[in-house]
């Protein structure tokens, strides 16, 4: 019990992981701004009202999920790019920082409309974006790697006084809520394989790596016709994914977990093209590496100063020089 008040204390006045939630908030919004501009020059041939999904099995399929797109409230093509570059706009806004957790809600809802009108080019990053991104606008993700930090701090300022003091609890409530929905995913997806008998017999790298729309020309063969590779990596990947959230649990063992999870999930969008997902995993699991993050970025503003100052002392230097050849000169000719 003695233990448990310091704990809640800290719990309800001390957010943690600030720096790397605002690192999560920043990578999000670039995943969304990456789908937006790798799409743009055939966006109507995609998204468009009279492009490649027809318009009737589009509203069908809404009708038929229960769900909604802001494509859907017309079929006018000047609607259609109203929305669509709103919704770049709305991302290259997260990715800076910009206008706080209204753009991010507004982000949200255009990134589910535009991922509903063509669910065939998805990855499944964005089945994780619809889980984060609520979680995230409980968060401070703005406090930090933001072009507009004061802006949200006078508007927080204007908050009355209870509301400011829910800010710490439901930042750690949401920061918490991110780091049990990625444990998940990991130990879902680990327990799954072990199920399965080519991850039982260490052989499943070698047919996922000859699938076409999941290899990389040149490359996925120097890993499939090597079988200590095939088996090294089929293992590996399943005791990864279900011991995960112990690595997170022990605060020695968590940045090297979260750092073995980039590296992993890096590998998945080279080798796989799994880009988009692959970069939402990656933003997920900086939650875990604030305080490495902070050290980083300290340790890089002091390497900046040095050399700015160093770099102002050598400009400094010739001046220096010049002015003590003149006085020798004067005291010389005096002599």
């Amino acid at each position: 019990m003695s233990n448990s008040v310091p704990l809640l204390d800290r719990w309800s006045s001390h957010p943690m992981s600030v720096l790397g939630v605002s690192g999560t908030r920043a990578l999000i919004g670039f995943v969304g701004l990456m789908f937006y501009v790798s799409q743009y020059g055939d966006r109507g041939y995609l998204f468009g009202p009279d492009g490649v999904f027809p318009w009737k099995d589009f509203l069908a399929a809404l009708d038929r999920d229960g769900t909604f797109s802001l494509y859907a409230l017309s079929s006018s093509g000047s609607w259609f790019e109203l929305v669509f570059h709103i919704g770049m706009l709305s991302a290259l806004a997260v990715t800076f920082g910009v206008g706080g957790r209204p753009v991010l809600v507004l982000h949200l809802v255009l990134l589910w409309s535009v991922y509903q009108r063509q669910p065939l080019i998805l990855d499944g990053g964005d089945n994780l974006a619809y889980l984060v991104i609520p979680m995230l606008v409980l968060t401070r993700c703005y406090d930090r790697l933001s072009l507009s930090p004061g802006l949200t701090a006078r508007w927080t300022r204007r908050l009355p006084e209870g509301l400011r003091a829910l800010q710490a609890p439901l930042h750690n409530l949401g920061v918490l809520a991110i780091a049990t929905q990625i444990c998940l995913v990991y130990v879902t997806s680990g327990l799954y394989k072990v199920q399965g008998k080519l991850w039982q017999d260490g052989t499943a790298l070698f047919y996922i790596m000859r699938i076409p729309e999941f290899s990389l020309p040149g490359v996925s063969d120097l890993v499939y016709g090597n079988d200590t590779l095939v088996f090294v990596g089929t293992y590996s990947t399943t005791f990864f994914l279900v011991y995960f959230p112990l690595g997170i649990l022990v605060p020695r063992l968590r940045p090297w977990a979260a750092v073995a999870s980039i590296g992993f999930h890096v590998s998945i969008g080279f080798f796989m093209g799994l880009t988009g997902f692959a970069l939402t995993m990656v933003a997920c699991d900086l939650i875990f590496l604030s305080r490495p993050l902070g050290e980083s970025l300290a340790f890089a503003t002091r390497a900046r100063a040095r050399i700015e100052r160093s770099l102002r002392e050598r400009m400094r230097r010739p001046e220096k020089d010049a002015c003590d050849t003149t006085v020798r000169g004067a005291v010389e000719n005096s002599g």
